[in-house]
């Protein structure tokens, strides 16, 4: 069953400039996840979920994918508690660095892939 996670309808706004305003490596990994590419799941960019926007998202799953970039290590105390927040809401969490991204593509499909393997039964009514 699907179940739409609440949000704050303030962040809509962010995540369609976010949208326009992709990173390089939030480029290259969408160009693997749309139009269902990854198993025949799909997911959304920048998807506002409670008080936090997530890189990429699907919704039968609750699968969020974040990409680290730079930033991240300099935001360690916020990224734990948006993750707790994230988790708290049912939300499943695959992050992978920017240069894990452009570099090794293959191996975060495959990742993604074996994480949907396994939970992909699961989730289905």
């Amino acid at each position: 069953m699907s179940y739409t996670i609440p949000y704050n309808p303030k962040l809509k706004k962010i995540a369609s400039h976010l949208r326009k305003n992709s990173t390089v490596a939030e480029i290259i990994l969408w160009k693997r996840l749309k139009n269902k590419q990854v198993l025949g799941i799909d997911f959304n960019r920048q998807k506002p979920l409670g008080n936090y926007i997530v890189d990429f998202y699907n919704n039968l799953l609750k699968l969020a994918i974040e990409i680290d970039g730079d930033s991240h290590e300099l935001k360690g105390n916020y990224d734990e508690k948006r993750q707790d927040q994230l988790y708290k809401l049912g939300i499943n969490i695959l992050r992978f660095t920017n240069d894990q991204v452009k570099n090794d593509m293959d191996g975060v499909i495959v990742v993604i892939k074996n994480w949907i393997t396994m939970h992909k039964t699961s989730n289905r009514d």
